[in-house]
């Protein structure tokens, strides 16, 4: 009965769209925590906004749900977003575009092209500046080890 139901909708509507969590493409997530292409692809911690950036770059429709993945334990609203991406045309029910035949190859283009991002790359250099600064806080934390070993 719920096969008819989707036969007589179209392609077009949101509720046929795929969904896309950002666990899907995370580097730090297992297989079995819902990573679904290998690493080689994934990226470190995507967010919804990125995903969506990148499927509207290669062509696709796509809308961000503020929604949290099911297996996700941390319910913190950095991870949350679930990207809805029309993957099939209305004509014919074929892919919108023939480069991404499956959505596992959509999900591999998509790890490809964020790190690409003018948000990724400036994220990482401020980061990667700070990182190799000296700072007090450092040793500060540092110093609180030394102690905490010495109580035991």
């Amino acid at each position: 009965m719920t096969s008819d139901y989707y036969k007589a909708m179209k392609h077009s509507q949101k509720e046929r769209f795929i969904c896309i969590y950002p666990a899907y493409l995370n580097s730090r997530r297992t297989l079995a925590d819902g990573r679904k292409i290998p690493k080689s692809y994934s990226v470190d911690n995507p967010t919804a906004p990125e995903i969506r950036d990148v499927c509207i770059a290669l062509g696709f429709n796509a809308i961000i749900e503020n929604k949290c993945y099911p297996r996700e334990r941390d319910k913190d609203l950095l991870s949350r977003g679930r990207v809805r991406v029309q993957f099939r045309s209305d004509d014919d029910g074929e892919p919108l575009i023939p480069t991404c035949p499956t959505r596992i190859e959509l999900f591999k283009q998509s790890g490809q092209l964020i790190p690409k991002l003018k948000t990724r790359m400036a994220g990482s250099s401020s980061k990667s500046g700070e990182s190799t600064a000296p700072s007090s806080g450092g040793a500060a934390a540092q110093q609180g080890k030394k102690n905490k070993k010495k109580k035991r």
